[in-house]
């Protein structure tokens, strides 16, 4: 295959794998410093500009569980699994209590009481929240963005990357 003799195919090949590995990680062990099991998001909406835009890379925490008004939080709606970015506007409980969040989106005219599952006035913070917004990229995301609003885009790129490792000689 393109000339090359099975031993550099394989070494190819590995390199490959070895590339996909440290990715991965790379990825686990941040979801383990951050006690998050999504530690790095995507903002995809604008419902909070002007904080964050459509396309920014978040970076979250989720080791101090006694979250703030006004902290910007990261959660998933029960049954879903698209993260959601919005700040807390009200708590409620905390201590013996569990901690319950109300959230909005800054952009947005009302709360997220909407959003959330049939059933759910307020979010669980240990249950619910993914974790809390420590720092950001801007516009580093869109990537992200493009390859789910263009599923080809994935196909070509993987293709490219898999070609580059392979026609790659050392």
């Amino acid at each position: 295959m393109f000339g090359l003799q099975p031993r550099q195919l394989a070494a190819q090949v590995l390199n490959f794998a070895l590339v996909l590995s440290t990715a991965f990680m790379l990825w686990k062990g941040l979801s383990v410093a951050t006690d998050s099991p999504s530690p790095i998001v995507v903002v995809l909406s604008g419902s909070m500009e002007p904080a964050f835009q459509r396309g920014d890379l978040l970076f979250l925490w989720n080791r101090g569980m006694d979250t703030q008004i006004g902290e910007v939080v990261v959660y998933n709606v029960r049954g879903k699994d698209i993260p959601i970015v919005h700040r807390v506007v009200r708590r409620f409980g905390g201590g013996v209590k569990p901690l319950q969040l109300l959230t909005k989106g800054d952009n947005n005219a009302a709360d997220d009481t909407e959003l959330y599952a049939r059933g759910q006035d307020f979010l669980d913070r240990q249950r619910d929240v993914i974790g809390s917004v420590k720092a950001y990229i801007p516009f580093v995301g869109y990537v992200t963005i493009l390859l789910s609003e263009y599923p080809w885009l994935k196909t070509v790129m993987l293709g490219l990357m898999g070609l580059t490792v392979v026609l790659q000689r050392e």
